[in-house]
């Protein structure tokens, strides 16, 4: 570009939140992909469910790094991270397609786990600043739809691809050929709607602002954090098991195990459907209430549903959507916590996620010979004390002066 031209000015907010949202679903399948189908990555790798199990809560807890990689977005720029974390991720898909084996899984999963957290980190951030808080529910919501399309849209076609493999045992490595040119598609086709001007002075780049200890010392985000760690654990304790125990229970093969994961893509899609509706008019603190209750519920009756394999889907279903809306309705409230140092404050939100769902692969392997009963009502309990916690010390703050208009992303 000569210097005399003005900078590109990209696309709508619109497109632009509708392109990350997308990159978000490549990202977030090839996240969620190992949970539905760990019996054939097991039978393909040769290596025992509960040790899979074990590597997923390894890779959870190296999300605990994230408070370092959120870093790098204020450095450098939000746009430049989004497509650096979307190469990294193709990258580690290649390698896993390339070179099979436990420990290309081990390492690639690692890699895209990172390449996901400096993604997310940037785009909310992203977002975070270009939104006004009364409205920033909404929008989020719309970014999360890419957590729901992963299980709605992008597990099914990885169970096609997983049955339509060459050979049974190949089948595991199928998906990441091409998830690795679908992360390359969405990085040109994100630097093509995302304006091209120089990178924003950022708070955090201006002064030195609230360091960690001031933040980790603010009762509404520590609040924050433990909720996130709950809730989160809760999920991953049934997420590690229900493929295992849906094929077990009731000898569904493997096409039905990825229907049955469209059926809880639609839960959250409707979850995050509900938080685009609710949450700027209800408050994200009191629809962060009324989802955990939804979930103690939904966890509790889990064990009675899951006697049949209707009952089964339908309790997945009302967990799912449960948990979904009350942990996208946590995010834009979290991104208010503490204004100055919001790169800090949702890094540590990432974090907390990682830990519950470090501690939740742990609890759910072990409760995987006990059946379906214990890992519901333990779920039940965590949400419990999350529900205490949310009542006792996370506060919201509204500023009437934000309630400004503005462009929102449709479907």
């Amino acid at each position: 570009m000569e210097a005399n031209q003005p900078p590109r000015s990209g696309a709508s907010m619109n497109v632009q939140v509708l392109v990350a949202t997308a990159a978000r679903l490549v990202l977030n399948t090839a996240l969620r992909m190992p949970y539905p189908y760990l019996p054939v990555f097991s039978r393909g790798l040769g290596v025992p469910v509960p040790r899979l199990i074990e590597l997923l809560s390894i890779r959870s807890a190296l999300a605990v790094g994230a408070p370092l990689l959120a870093q790098l977005p204020d450095r450098f720029g939000r746009r430049r991270m989004m497509y650096l974390a979307l190469a990294v991720f193709s990258g580690a898909m290649a390698f896993i397609a390339l070179w099979p084996g436990l420990i290309a899984l081990a390492v690639g999963s690692v890699l895209g786990l990172a390449a996901k957290i400096l993604f997310d980190t940037s785009v909310q951030s992203y977002i975070g600043e270009r939104v006004p808080y009364a409205h920033r529910g909404r929008v989020m919501a719309f970014l999360e739809l890419s957590w729901s399309g992963a299980f709605f849209f992008g597990l099914p076609v990885v169970g096609w691809l997983l049955v339509n493999a060459a050979s049974p045992a190949d089948a595991w490595r199928a998906p990441f050929g091409p998830l690795a040119v679908l992360g390359l598609l969405a990085a040109a086709v994100l630097w093509l709607v995302m304006p091209h001007d120089p990178p924003r002075a950022h708070a955090s780049a201006r002064t030195a602002g609230p360091g960690w200890a001031q933040v980790l010392r603010n009762p509404r985000v520590l609040g924050g954090l433990a909720v996130g760690v709950l809730i989160s654990g809760a999920n991953e304790n049934l997420s590690v098991v229900f493929g295992t125990w849906l094929e077990g229970s009731f000898a569904l093969a493997l096409t039905a195990i990825g229907l049955a994961t469209a059926v809880i893509g639609v839960a959250e899609l409707l979850g995050e459907g509900g938080v685009m509706v609710l949450s700027d008019r209800l408050g994200k603190r009191r629809a962060g209430i009324w989802g955990l209750v939804a979930s103690i519920g939904a966890y509790a009756v889990l064990p009675a549903l899951g006697r049949t394999l209707p009952g089964a889907l339908s309790g997945l279903f009302l967990v799912y959507l449960s948990f979904e809306f009350t942990l996208v309705t946590l995010i834009p409230l979290m991104s208010e916590t503490m204004p100055d140092a919001r790169a800090h404050v949702m890094s540590a939100f990432m974090a907390s996620h990682a830990v519950g769902r470090m501690l939740g692969a742990l609890v759910g392997g072990r409760l995987l010979a006990a059946g379906i009963s214990s890992t519901g009502l333990v779920s039940a309990a965590l949400n419990v004390v999350a529900l205490g916690i949310l009542l006792a010390w996370v506060r919201e703050d509204s500023d009437p002066r934000e309630l400004v208009p503005i462009d929102f992303p449709r479907k």
